[in-house]
């Protein structure tokens, strides 16, 4: 397909998607409950189809060589399936934020003035091997009065084709238009490069997936982008922790799911509690099969160890690897976590209150936590029903975005013949 083409085939998606987002923003809450509902009883009863088509994404990445990680992304079951589903209905299940008056007051000369929650209009995301995106940003979006159109990575075009053709007919049989959501299916990385140009008709371009694609849409878009970010997520093992509790929240950060945005990837100890928490923390994580990668003072501790590098504190993995370093204060774990993290998700583990509130204040990225696992930084455990993605970014969202993030607002002003003198 040649370039006009292209260009001639994105043009009508954006056409068709300005059309399909003024007609959802006509929809009660009552009916875009009823179609959300729809869409999860449509994933349930076509689970088959889904898995069918996911295998096959499946087999191509293990053909190519896919890291275990991304293959873990990649890979749908009936359980994923039902927790799709279940987003939806929790999306279903939650408040509408359209309409909220945000700010109400009446000025002087007698204008009544209301800031209302309004829809972003037509969302564009741009992702990277999990098909469970393509369910939860049809329903954070269609919730919201947005019209999406989704360009997915060719590892996952079968299992993403399936699930937004699910979506499609069952809006249909609904009566709404199925445009509310589309499928960029060319894998082309000129449709790619011009879909991130498509200002006139996409008002914000979100990406989610590695530190390349975010780079390279940062770069290249001419659509206003909230940057959804890596995860070098860090834990900070104070002096005051508790070593049983620590050593279950790192286990757990690490190793439930390697191939994701909130597993840790490094820890900082304190060197007070180096002595007691790495016997046990060693042998867990060469029970999980983890490769340890440490400084100096924790490798005299753990001598199967390898030396850690700068660059080490700094990686995201999405692997079976930790890197860990041993500091000598409270503020020097700050400063380090600082300097190598992503702005993500970090947590501190202490019994010392004056410790974790000092590492709440100090630490900047978008979620904080005190003994608990980083793991947690998800739209899903938020209680969103789904999340759109982790904004790592200020402006203007940070951290999960659920649905208030898709929206804007507006100011509706009421006179009575009011001129400006």
């Amino acid at each position: 397909m040649d370039t006009d083409t292209h260009n001639a085939v994105l043009e009508e998606m954006g056409k068709d998607a300005q059309t399909a987002k003024y007609a959802l923003q006509t929809l009660t809450t009552a009916q875009k409950n009823e179609a959300l509902a729809a869409v999860a009883q449509a994933f349930s009863d076509r689970k088959s189809e889904i898995l069918r088509e996911n295998e096959k994404d499946i087999r191509r990445g293990e053909d190519n060589g896919m890291h275990p990680g991304l293959l873990d992304r990649l890979k749908l079951s009936d359980e994923r399936i039902l927790a799709m589903a279940e987003g939806l209905l929790q999306i279903a299940r939650l408040p509408d934020p359209l309409g909220e008056i945000l700010e109400q007051f009446k000025r002087p000369n007698g204008l009544k003035i209301t800031k209302l929650r309004v829809p972003l209009g037509v969302i564009g995301i741009i992702y990277e091997s999990r098909p469970n995106v393509t369910a939860d940003a049809f329903g954070l979006c269609f919730k919201t009065g947005n019209a999406v159109i989704l360009k997915g990575g060719k590892d996952a075009l079968c299992s993403n084709t399936a699930i937004a053709g699910i979506i499609r007919d069952t809006l249909k049989k609904q009566g709404i238009p199925k445009d509310a959501l589309q499928l960029i299916t060319d894998t082309d990385r000129q449709v790619t490069a011009q879909f991130m140009r498509m200002n006139q008709y996409v008002d914000v371009l979100i990406p989610r997936g590695g530190a390349g694609l975010i780079r390279t849409v940062l770069e290249n878009s001419t659509i206003p982008v909230i940057e959804t970010g890596t995860g070098n997520c860090h834990i900070y093992v104070d002096e005051y922790a508790d070593i049983r509790k620590a050593v279950s929240i790192i286990i757990n950060a690490k190793t439930q799911r390697i191939g994701v945005c909130n597993a840790c990837e490094s820890l900082v100890i304190h060197e007070k509690a180096a002595d007691r928490i790495l016997p046990e923390l060693g042998e867990a994580l060469r029970q999980n099969n983890v490769e340890m990668r440490a400084d100096e003072h924790i490798r005299s501790i753990l001598p199967d160890c390898t030396a850690a590098t700068q660059e080490d504190y700094r990686t995201e993995y999405l692997d079976y690897i930790i890197s860990m370093k041993t500091v000598s204060s409270l503020e020097e774990a700050i400063a380090h976590i600082n300097l190598c993290n992503t702005r993500h998700s970090d947590a501190i583990i202490t019994e010392k209150k004056e410790n974790a509130d000092r590492f709440l204040q100090g630490i900047d990225s978008a979620c904080v936590y005190v003994n608990a696992s980083t793991r947690f930084t998800d739209g899903f455990e938020f209680g969103f029903g789904a999340e759109i993605g982790i904004s790592t970014q200020k402006l203007h969202a940070r951290g999960p975005m659920g649905l208030k993030e898709l929206t804007t607002y507006k100011y509706t002003i009421v006179g009575n013949g009011q001129i400006r003198p």
